[in-house]
């Protein structure tokens, strides 16, 4: 039987990690030392184990508690699934990679352009194979991954403050 500190760190985790996938009931203590300690058995470290494993994989703890807990089809279909959502996040991470290669080769442009304008911006992005979709995801990305360097981009861009307004608000509404 082993401790919550030694089950942690047979498992690369901290003791935290493990109390609190007890606390959500992803794991359960076996039983309970006579100083009142939780114990874990092999089973337990199995689990935590699978618990490792589904989370390197990139699972959301919901996920895991029905990979563990559910028939093995159900099971499969979650782990297709989350394959199908990192197929589509790749795509995503290599269209923006695209982009901004794109914007790179244009550097000259940027350099030279003082006075950058919306419309000027617009133009370079769309030079660069952006659609208005594409456009949209990226002042989505842009807000979530730092917000005040996007106010600050809108306000070089010239784009009056109502209109800046509208383009966060719409940005913070939009899905991960």
């Amino acid at each position: 039987m082993l401790t919550v500190t030694q089950l942690a760190r047979g498992a690369g985790l901290s003791r935290t990690a493990v109390l609190y996938y007890e606390s959500i009931g992803l794991l359960k203590a076996t039983s309970r030392s006579a100083a009142g300690y939780r114990l874990y058995g092999e089973r337990d470290i199995q689990r935590l184990r699978q618990i490792c494993v589904y989370r390197d994989a990139g699972l959301k703890l919901e996920h895991i508690r029905a990979v563990l807990d559910r028939p093995e089809s159900e099971a499969s279909g979650i782990l297709e699934r989350r394959l199908a959502e990192i197929g589509l996040e790749i795509e995503r991470l290599r269209s923006h990679q695209g982009a901004i290669l794109k914007l790179l080769r244009h550097k000259r442009t940027l350099a030279r352009t003082k006075d950058m304008t919306k419309e000027k911006w617009v133009s370079i992005m769309k030079a660069s194979g952006f659609k208005e979709a594409d456009m949209h995801r990226w002042h989505a990305e842009f807000e979530k991954a730092a917000a005040e360097d996007h106010q600050e981009f809108l306000e070089y861009l010239h784009i009056p403050e109502q209109e800046i307004k509208g383009i966060r608000d719409w940005s913070r509404k939009q899905p991960a």
